[in-house]
């Protein structure tokens, strides 16, 4: 009978990860090209949306918590892509778990994009965020969030049955990298600084990533 192990996606690192479900990180990602290759140019109002909420990550973010930077940056910015309607939506807190196998995996992740509305369902995206001032003594006691990141996609990968990529996020402080994890394979984007102009490609990357949900993922 086989043994299962239970962990905690705080538990992980890369290589282990790697180890122990045969995943890959490649360099070259053709389908992380084409997701950050989507340009979209925000119009006026959302020009100073973004700038509002720039100033306000410059005026203190360096010093915010987890919760504080979730909620003054992360999820204003989300909400300005309008990811929320009657097919998916960006879910908060939530728990995922599934046993892949000889390990029964579950946590909460920080950021969800799934099918549903009110609850969670088939997951297409998965966000974890850190604070900047926080960030050394979480790799202390929590491990890298790439690697909390990867294993809760490869949890909603279990759960999504069309074999479709799954995307991610990972954000520490004001520095932002994308994912991808397509079959064992999975990539890491170069950083983008949301403090700086990088913001602008930060917003064409979510604006994008509601399109690939839109056309490529559902159904």
């Amino acid at each position: 009978m086989q043994n299962i192990i239970k962990a905690t996606f705080k538990e992980w690192t890369l290589d282990r990860l790697d180890a122990e479900f045969g995943l890959k990180q490649v360099r070259n990602c053709k389908i992380m090209q084409e997701w950050l290759a989507m340009s979209y140019t925000p119009d006026e109002y959302e020009k100073r949306y973004i700038s509002d909420l720039q100033e306000i990550l410059n005026l203190g973010g360096d010093e915010w918590n987890e919760v504080e930077l979730e909620n003054k940056f992360i999820s204003p910015l989300f909400n300005l892509i309008k990811f929320d309607n009657l097919k998916f939506a960006y879910f908060l807190e939530r728990n995922l778990r599934s046993v892949i196998g000889n390990y029964d995996l579950s946590g909460i992740v920080d950021g969800l994009i799934a099918t549903g509305y009110r609850s969670p369902n088939i997951p297409f995206f998965c966000m974890r965020n850190a604070a900047q001032h926080e960030y050394k003594r979480a790799i202390d006691n929590e491990g890298h969030p790439n690697a909390q990141n990867l294993v809760a996609m490869l949890v909603a990968r279990e759960q999504n049955s069309n074999q479709k990529p799954i995307y991610g996020l990972f954000i520490v402080g004001s520095i932002w990298q994308f994912m991808v994890l397509n079959g064992n394979e999975y990539c890491i984007s170069k950083k983008y600084d949301a403090a700086e102009q990088n913001v602008y490609d930060i917003f064409s990357a979510l604006k994008g990533l509601k399109v690939i949900i839109e056309t490529k993922l559902l159904g």
